[in-house]
C-alpha cells in the first residue's frame, strides 16, 4: 500500500508574485529639489536682510542722528531751566538713547522746590523735563523753620531770601515727628486739608488767619490775624463748620478784641465766649 505519509507534495517553481520595476519619477524629484532650494534661499535672503538692517540701525544709532542738541524744562514757576539741566547732567551732543530716564527724573527731585520731574525723548535730538513744583502752603518749627507743602509734606529749612507770610503750623515738634512719622504725616496732611477749605472761603479765608494749632487729642484750631482768638475746628467736618461760623463772622470782626475763643463743636452752634479779662464782663 501507498505510505501517503512518506509522500511530499512536488515543489511548484515560479509560485511567488513577481513585482515589475516602476521607472523613477525624476520630475517630481526635480520639483522637490527646487522647492527645497528655495526655501534655503528665501532663508539665506532673510537672514541677510536683518543682518544688514542692524548693521544699518548700529550705524546709525552711533552716527550724530540721534545726538542731542536741545533740553528744553516745562512747567517752571521758582526754578531756573539752567537749575533743572544743570542737575538733570544731561549733555549736549551725548546719544539720546544713553539716557535713564527714571534716574534722571530722581535726581532732579532731589532739589527741595521739586515734587516730580517726568522726563521725555523726543526724537530724534530733544529731551523734554517737565517739572511739577512744590507749593509751600505753611511754615512749622522744628528747631529751624520749614516749608510745608498742600500734601502735608516738610520739604524745605528757609534761609534769608524765602517769604515768611505763611500761617505758621505749631503743636507738632521734632521728637513727635522722628518718634512717630506716620502720625505726624497724616495730622499734618488733615491740617492742610482744612487750609485748603480756608482757601477756598470769601469770609473767613486763610488770609483771616495767622497761625493753625495741631492738639492730638482735641484737634485743629486756627487763631485770628486780629487779636489771635482761636478758633476751634476739632478734626472733621471743617465745610460745615465754616458755613455756620461764616454766617456771623461779619458781626464778630468788630469784637475779636473782646473774644476768647470761638468753638465751632457743637452740632449746628457757634459758641462764642467772652474774655473776662479784656472786657469785664462773664
Amino acid at each position: 500500500m501507498r505510505d501517503f505519509k512518506t509522500d511530499k507534495p512536488p515543489r511548484v517553481k515560479g509560485n511567488r508574485l513577481k513585482r515589475e520595476k516602476q521607472p523613477r519619477d525624476w520630475r517630481k524629484l526635480l520639483h522637490r529639489l527646487l522647492g527645497i532650494s528655495l526655501l534655503f534661499g528665501k532663508l539665506v535672503l532673510a537672514l541677510l536682510l536683518v543682518g544688514g538692517a542692524l548693521l544699518a540701525g548700529r550705524t546709525v544709532f552711533h552716527s550724530g542722528y540721534f545726538a542731542i542738541d536741545k533740553v528744553q524744562v516745562e512747567n517752571l514757576h521758582r526754578l531756573q531751566e539752567d537749575e533743572v539741566v544743570g542737575l538733570s547732567d544731561i549733555r549736549i551732543g551725548g546719544n539720546i538713547f544713553d539716557l535713564d530716564l527714571e534716574a534722571i527724573g530722581r535726581k532732579i527731585a532731589e532739589n527741595p522746590w521739586v515734587a516730580e520731574a517726568e522726563v521725555q525723548r523726543v526724537f530724534p535730538r530733544e529731551v523734554v523735563i517737565t517739572v511739577r513744583e512744590r507749593e509751600p502752603k505753611a511754615i512749622i518749627n522744628l528747631g529751624y523753620l520749614y516749608y510745608v507743602d498742600g500734601e502735608g509734606e516738610i520739604f524745605k529749612v528757609l534761609n534769608g531770601d524765602d517769604r515768611l507770610d505763611y500761617p505758621v503750623l505749631t503743636g507738632i515738634d521734632r521728637r513727635f515727628l522722628l518718634d512717630n512719622p506716620a502720625a505726624a504725616h497724616q495730622l499734618l496732611k488733615d491740617a492742610m486739608g482744612l487750609f485748603a477749605q480756608l482757601e477756598a472761603r470769601r469770609i473767613f479765608s486763610l488770609g483771616e488767619v495767622s497761625e493753625l494749632h495741631i492738639d492730638r487729642e482735641d484737634g485743629f484750631s486756627v487763631n485770628t490775624l486780629r487779636s489771635g482768638v482761636p478758633v476751634r475746628f476739632g478734626f472733621t467736618g471743617f465745610a460745615g463748620k465754616l458755613d455756620r461760623l461764616e454766617r456771623i463772622y461779619p458781626q464778630l470782626q468788630g469784637r475779636l478784641a473782646g473774644l476768647k475763643y470761638i468753638d465751632l463743636n457743637v452740632a449746628d452752634r457757634v459758641i462764642v465766649k467772652l474774655d473776662v479779662d479784656r472786657t469785664g464782663r462773664g
